[in-house]
């Protein structure tokens, strides 16, 4: 048995299946994607027209596409200096809850499991002019209402924080598993030593969560440059193109506008500026983080 383990062709009989898989669906759609970034195409038609760079030269023209990067790059800014530290805010808090610890990670991970359209119309009604909660709340301070979602100044604020809304339990969960993890003699030994509870949290927990806490901006980074769904559900796009992000921008163009070769263009480049900011946050801060060994 052992032997016929170590054959290459058993080992290849194995591994064929993921194989053929991965090719499929992540191999061929890439280098489908970059084929027809290059063309004329509306995506139906057999004619498909080579116009080499001309769908990249439109792309980087744009206004409006480098509105939607703006606004990518608002979703990474509010999830690396306002959603993450609260997210590590809020871990620490639960982790030194004594009891219903679980009824707490269950409630702030409630979100991440519902579906965003769901959570777009529930807070759709709370953004509402008129009768929606948040001007209601405001309006027992005299301020009048505010148009959260059909105001420039307002839209993509608005969105972001919904967006944190739905996904900061999910990382909690995460980070809270980490700070679970460290052997609690650590904070026994900083207690009886005089530590306070903010220097525990501050010089002993966090240096020692850190590499998750890389994870987390890591994969707020990722989400962060495809987000879409939630932009679709609640503006889509608007007002005059003002919460517009890279996705629903391709999106628009690919499918609305059946111009499948400059939306494949929007895609290729996605994935460039997606691929650039992670390994400039690889080499600028996550290698920094080695791992931690108890």
């Amino acid at each position: 048995m052992n032997k016929a383990l170590r054959s290459p062709a058993v080992f290849l009989l194995f591994t064929l299946p993921a194989l053929i898989l991965f090719v499929m669906f992540f191999i061929y759609p890439i280098f489908s994607s970059l084929y027809y970034s290059f063309t004329s195409w509306n995506g139906v038609s057999t004619h498909v027209k080579w116009i080499g760079l001309d769908n990249y030269s439109k792309a980087l023209e744009q206004k409006r596409f480098w509105v939607s990067v703006k606004n990518n790059g608002w979703f990474i800014v509010f999830s690396i200096f306002i959603q993450v530290p609260l997210i590590v805010l809020f871990s620490l808090l639960i982790s030194h809850v004594k009891k219903l610890k679980g009824l707490y990670k269950t409630t702030v991970f409630l979100p991440s499991i519902m579906s965003t359209a769901v959570i777009g119309i529930l807070w759709g009604f709370i953004y509402e002019p008129d009768i929606g909660l948040l001007n209601q709340i405001l309006g027992t301070f005299g301020i009048k209402p505010v148009y959260w979602l059909s105001d420039e100044r307002y839209a993509m604020l608005s969105i972001l924080i919904t967006n944190a809304w739905q996904w900061t339990g999910f990382y909690i969960v995460m980070v809270l598993a980490a700070i679970l993890s460290i052997p609690g003699e650590l904070e026994e030994a900083a207690a009886i030593d005089g530590a306070s509870a903010f220097q525990r949290a501050t010089q002993i927990v966090l240096p020692l969560i850190r590499p998750i806490i890389s994870v987390v901006i890591m994969l707020s980074i990722a989400g962060a440059m495809k987000a879409a769904d939630i932009v679709l559900v609640m503006t889509k796009g608007g007002p005059a193109g003002s919460t517009e992000v890279m996705a629903t921008y391709m999106i628009k163009y690919a499918i609305t506008n059946f111009k499948y070769g400059y939306g494949n263009t929007i895609a290729v480049l996605i994935f460039i500026f997606t691929v650039v900011v992670t390994v400039l946050y690889q080499l600028l801060v996550a290698r920094r983080n080695e791992r931690i060994e108890y």
